[in-house]
């Protein structure tokens, strides 16, 4: 009998390490938005994020609806913040927060034209192709 109810117990905790592994990575399409604009100029291989050093507003990454006519944050997620130096390539962390927003005027006090703004996801279902926003 203990025999049986190991085998159950090793089954069952099989059973539940492989669904947690069975996710897939990058399903779900996010994009960087700046008051709710969709900051990418198209949604595509070519697309480019750029911004005025003089931008002003609330930066969220957020799922969206997408189409050609309209782009639609749906929901909020979590991310970090690391800015790019324009001529040494560095990228450093513009802080240790995790954001569901944050003020792009905060931001753009860190860096000068050239540089770029990185965005990281914290969770690996979220695809976030254009994640770097060039400061121009």
């Amino acid at each position: 009998m203990q025999l049986i109810a190991r085998f159950a117990l090793v089954l069952t905790v099989l059973f539940f390490t492989l669904q947690g592994n069975s996710q897939n990575p990058f399903t779900n399409c996010s994009a960087a938005f700046l008051n709710d604009k969709i900051i990418v100029d198209e949604y595509t291989d070519q697309g480019k994020c750029v911004l005025a050093t003089d931008a002003t507003g609330t930066l969220t990454v957020c799922t969206a609806s997408l189409s050609p006519e309209e782009s639609i944050p749906t929901g909020k997620i979590k991310f970090k913040i690391a800015l790019r130096d324009k001529n040494t390539k560095t990228l450093t962390m513009f802080s240790n927060e995790t954001y569901q927003q944050a003020d792009i005027k905060k931001v753009m006090a860190r860096c000068r034209k050239g540089d770029s703004i990185v965005l990281l996801t914290m969770d690996d279902q979220y695809a976030l192709p254009h994640n770097e926003i060039l400061v121009k």
